[in-house]
């Protein structure tokens, strides 16, 4: 994989899985979102992963509207880039999930690259009272229900950003067969290097929270891509500061924030993604990583620059 003598620090900052009875620090209407955006960044975040929700009840939204009620905040604010879902919430349609990206041509959005059972039916399980209806038929649905990104998904999500905005992806990568896919569309060129790969671990239905899988994953990448790609990764709930910082020790890049763990330590609430972002800076400070700027990240991705984007 590639290398810098910079690590880039992603912050997922509220996503769609999550729902509101779980923390009251997960943020939910666009104030809050630009808010906590705008710390993650002051805290050392380079790259910034939106979801968009409704501020009556949380509830995850497509609606290009809510987003432009916090993206030019964030951007006037700070200088980081701004990277929009393209995997939305259990329930979208492409067009959906292709709506807000679309209209506001974002130098990054996220691309899942395959079809997954996206188990998070167990948070469903909860004893505590749910502060609105949706909440827990909403993270059941995931028992019957796929996140869907087949081949010709795909390759929509290409045509319509890639080829039609400029912009460039984090490729979401769940399991191994996921960086083949990856391989395909690079083979064929309809993507370019630097590949930013994104390797997700222990959701239920993609690979276990193991670290020889994240193992396995980097060297499956280095044979696809040789130097052509930058390896970053996550993993959920408990296992997410040990695998950033095992990501971190190979060379590669992190994400945290409260998409990806509602926590800081063993049964403590993250009180923001701004916790979060300086726990894992001060780690990789202590391990002698330097943390990527903005325009580091830019450089190094090969992005179009902030001025190019839609909003």
């Amino acid at each position: 994989m590639r290398k810098s003598k910079k690590t880039i620090i992603t912050c997922a900052v509220t996503g769609s899985i999550h729902t509101p009875s779980m923390s009251p620090y997960l943020p939910i209407t666009p104030d809050e979102i630009a808010e906590q955006s705008i710390a993650a960044v002051e805290a050392g975040a380079a790259i910034v992963h939106l979801h968009a929700r409704n501020s009556s009840d949380g509830r995850p939204t497509p609606d290009p509207e809510v987003f432009a009620a916090f993206l030019p905040r964030i951007k006037q604010a700070t200088d980081a880039v701004l990277n929009l879902t393209t995997g939305g919430a259990p329930g979208f349609t492409m067009d959906d999930r292709l709506a807000a990206p679309v209209y506001f041509q974002p130098e990054l959005t996220s691309l899942n690259m395959g079809s997954i059972n996206f188990g998070v039916f167990g948070l469903a399980e909860r004893k505590e009272p749910w502060k609105h209806e949706w909440e827990k038929p909403f993270l059941q649905g995931s028992h019957a229900a796929p996140q869907s990104n087949t081949f010709a998904q795909i390759e929509r999500v290409i045509r319509e950003l890639h080829e039609g905005c400029g912009t460039r992806f984090e490729f979401e990568c769940y399991d191994v067969g996921h960086l083949y896919t990856l391989a395909h569309y690079a083979n064929k060129g309809l993507l370019k290097p630097p590949y930013f790969v994104q390797c997700i671990f222990g959701i239920l239905g993609g690979i276990g929270a193991d670290i020889d899988h994240l193992t396995h994953m980097r060297n499956t990448a280095d044979r696809l891509f040789g130097d052509d790609y930058y390896l970053s990764c996550f993993a959920i709930g408990r296992n997410q500061m040990p695998f950033v910082t095992t990501c971190a020790a190979m060379g590669g890049n992190v994400r945290v924030g409260l998409e990806d763990s509602l926590y800081i330590g063993k049964g403590q609430l993250a009180t923001s993604n701004a916790q979060q972002v300086a726990k894992v800076r001060s780690i990789l400070e202590e391990l002698g990583h330097q943390i990527a700027t903005p325009a580091e990240a830019r450089e190094m991705l090969a992005l179009k620059g902030g001025d190019r984007v839609a909003f």
